[in-house]
């Protein structure tokens, strides 16, 4: 048997992006695989591979606690949650709408406290957990209309470190997922000199299958330690290196 084999894994946003790379990586490798997202009819083909899906909000608290029962009625256990969901907007604060604002902090910082308050109980009686919740160098880089996001990204940074250290004596290793410049949707637009969102399921499946004593409350970057609030411009000129190069490959440039 594999390393993922008889596991539960959880991930929302898995309908697209890295989230649909994540479920259809942990599928093929024999895990269990519940994924959710919002939009149902993402989940369509998932379901074809054989994950189990729901339609969920995880701004909603009691659609989260669904999700994490669900998961747990049909396999017994959760052995992985990736709190994973989220948009992107760029808006400027003076021209934030009535509830903007608010709406991004609840689908990033309390859609993953949702899921780890769920999940944790049932980790802590199994005596095992891995939480990897999906974070962004937008909470360390100011940008101009990006104050919603980056202060929701910045909050989760400060909280899965917290929650780190109240869980570390149960194997339950929380740690967080940088994925970098990636062709999502999130952009709102084809983004071809970025990664394909299955560049990053290697760093998803490291944490994932993090061993006894590992590693926790640490962001990971191209499944090494990224280290956030810290000097990385060495690394932001190598991606964007990398990015100018594949737009040239694909003749763009």
């Amino acid at each position: 048997m594999g390393e993922l084999e008889g596991r539960t894994v959880v991930i929302t946003g898995a309908g697209s992006g890295i989230g649909k790379a994540f479920a259809e990586g942990f599928r093929s490798e024999g895990a269990t695989v519940v994924g959710t997202d919002i939009v149902a009819e993402r989940l369509a083909p998932l379901e074809e591979a054989g994950v189990i899906t729901l339609r969920t909000d995880v701004a909603d608290d009691a659609q989260v606690r669904a999700m994490i029962n669900l998961a747990r009625q049909q396999t017994g256990r959760i052995d992985v949650l990736f709190n994973n969901a989220g948009f992107g907007s760029r808006t400027n604060v003076e021209d934030l709408a009535d509830g903007e604002f608010e709406r991004m902090i609840a689908v990033h910082l309390f859609g993953m406290i949702y899921g780890m308050r769920a999940a944790l109980p049932i980790m802590r009686a199994q005596a095992y957990g891995r939480i990897i919740n999906v974070v962004s160098r937008a909470a360390e880089m100011p940008q101009a209309g990006n104050s919603a996001y980056s202060a929701a990204k910045a909050a989760m940074f400060a909280a899965t470190r917290s929650a780190a250290l109240e869980v570390a004596d149960h194997d339950i290793l929380v740690n967080m997922l940088f994925p970098g410049m990636t062709n999502t949707s999130i952009w709102g637009r084809d983004m071809p000199g970025m990664q394909d969102p299955t560049a990053v399921y290697p760093t998803a499946r490291m944490l994932a299958t993090l061993p006894p004593g590992g590693p926790a409350g640490q962001c990971f970057y191209r499944q090494k330690a990224y280290e956030m609030f810290g000097d990385n411009a060495e690394l932001m000129a190598s991606d964007r290196e990398e990015i100018r190069r594949r737009l040239k490959e694909k003749g763009l440039t």
